[in-house]
């Protein structure tokens, strides 16, 4: 079933209940929506981009940052048989003008945060971009656009007569970037599918859950696990800020019961629990229930730490990557909390392969290239077939991370292929290194990079930030590091930010800009 078909679904059965919630506690607001709204103000997106001349099979960016009406945007897209291209809010007016052209779309919906960064591209987008669109404050509407509000006022709120089915188009997703230039992902109505099975079947959504949704929903992850809640007509509430105490305080009053969050918000809650700036006592969590964390490599002494403060709360890690659609393809699983550090087994529907350079399967133990198969694997990189055959073989995704699988067939993420350092002939892989580093008690953000070195070709290299009011010495860390491995040892220490991307990636380039030199 199309997930417009989901939704529609849902209004029919649960159409006067709560479907969405918007909290932003900065500025004390609160504003929600039935499902039968926002099935409604879906169609009339839909019916709109129609009127506009929005063809099956053409283009959509959307360029929004996190709100109540992002969703039914999205949605509308789709239900006028569109492919929906959803941005990420870091991209600059370059990338944004790119990922116009080369997704050809003719149909801008964009932000008031997006104001200056369209304005600066708007003359080169204007060879594709026929119509843009405005959600925002109206006094902020640039004299180009048309309000959103004004966009659907005379739409109709019955779906428009688009035949869609799972094999058809629905979505381009550009990757983050932080690896080079953007490559847009094309996903069918099939991929969107099986992410509401994959994350349903793995964390037992029923309709009485509550998701809380803090990652932007332009990307894969933070979506396609709500998507577990849309199939069982489950509420979700989006959450303007990531402050600890925000999180805590919206998850006591809306009575959430499933939180997806990223390590660096997880270490600022721990911070604030061991700092007494936040008291547990304050707030009502007994009806928390999941924690999972994703999008990037998870220290196991985090989680153990976690669970000393939540020893009743269910723990799950989800590996994923856009190019599958989202999260899910291994994960670790609720019962398996004795393998924590690890990424898991193969998800529901999901195969996956730990080969060597020649593609031959290695022996468990052993490190190699993590291939995963299944109904999530994109169809391509859009316009862009050499990129799509080098990592798409066979029906098989090469995600070009480097794992090993336990006795117990469990897998276990190394590191990116691209980021291994090799040091005299020795592979080190930074995410061992980061891990370590994460034990120790003051330290709160650690990326590892190589660099260059005239003997050995590179050493490794710490980027290491301290928690609020603790002081780390060169010295210090050089000493706890002796634990490690001789060659594995940081050789030089920076003691900075660690630069993550919006789902908490650290930004290697970044830091390889910096400190490489």
């Amino acid at each position: 079933m199309v997930i417009t078909e989901i939704l529609a679904r849902n209004a029919r059965m649960y159409g006067d209940e709560i479907a969405l919630v918007e909290r932003e506690p900065a500025a004390r607001k609160r504003s929600e929506m039935t499902w039968r709204q926002f099935h409604i103000l879906s169609n009339q997106t839909a019916n709109a981009l129609r009127s506009q001349g929005v063809e099956k099979g053409d283009r959509v960016v959307q360029l929004m940052m996190n709100c109540i009406e992002w969703l039914p945007v999205y949605f509308g897209i789709l239900r006028a048989g569109a492919i929906a291209v959803p941005l990420n809010f870091r991209f600059q007016s370059a990338d944004i003008s790119r990922c116009v052209r080369v997704s050809g779309a003719r149909t801008l919906i964009f932000g008031e945060e997006f104001i200056e960064r369209v304005g600066e591209s708007k003359a080169e987008m204007d060879q594709w971009v026929k119509t843009y669109v405005y959600v925002g404050s109206l006094s902020r509407c640039p004299s180009y656009c048309v309000y959103y509000k004004d966009f659907i006022q005379e739409a109709a709120g019955d779906a428009p007569n688009v035949s869609l089915n799972l094999w058809d188009g629905a979505g381009i997703y550009f990757t983050s970037g932080t690896t080079g230039k953007p490559k847009g992902v094309y996903l069918t109505h099939r991929n969107l599918e099986s992410a509401c099975y994959v994350e349903n079947r793995h964390h037992n959504q029923t309709h009485t859950d509550n998701f809380l949704c803090i990652p932007p929903l332009y990307h894969a992850g933070a979506k396609m696990h709500w998507f577990g809640n849309l199939i069982v007509g489950a509420r979700a509430v989006i959450l303007k800020g990531i402050r600890p105490e925000m999180i805590l305080r919206v998850i006591s009053e809306e009575q959430v019961t499933i939180v997806w969050l990223l390590v660096p918000w997880v270490h600022d809650i721990l911070v604030a629990i061991e700092n007494q700036t936040l008291d547990l006592c304050d707030y009502h969590l007994d009806q928390w229930r999941l924690m999972h964390i994703g999008a990037q490599p998870v220290p196991p002494s985090l989680v153990q730490k976690w669970r000393h403060y939540f020893p009743n709360h269910a723990y799950d890690t989800n590996y994923g990557l856009t190019e599958a659609t989202g999260p899910g393809c291994v994960h670790l699983g609720l019962e398996n909390f004795h393998k924590v550090g690890s990424i898991g087994i193969p998800g529901f529907d999901w195969e996956c392969r730990i080969v060597n350079e020649d593609g031959a399967d290695v022996a468990d133990g052993e490190p190699g290239e993590l291939l995963v198969k299944g109904p999530g694997v994109m169809t391509g990189y859009y316009k862009n077939p050499d990129k799509t055959e080098a990592v798409l073989k066979d029906g098989w995704l090469h995600t070009g991370d480097i794992a090993r699988k336990d006795g117990d067939g469990f897998n276990w993420l190394i590191d990116r292929k691209k980021d291994v350092i090799i040091t005299g002939g020795e592979n080190i892989f930074p995410v061992e290194v980061e891990s370590f580093l994460m034990t120790h008690e003051d330290i709160f953000d650690a990326g590892v990079i190589g660099v260059p070195d005239t003997r050995l070709g590179e050493v490794v290299a710490a980027v290491i930030a301290a928690k609020p009011g603790k002081r780390l010495v060169e010295e210090e860390i050089a000493r706890f590091c002796e634990a490690l491995p001789k060659y594995k040892r940081p050789r030089r220490f920076f003691f900075d930010d660690v630069p993550r991307n919006p789902t908490g990636k650290i930004e290697k380039p970044r830091l390889r800009d910096k400190y490489s030199k």
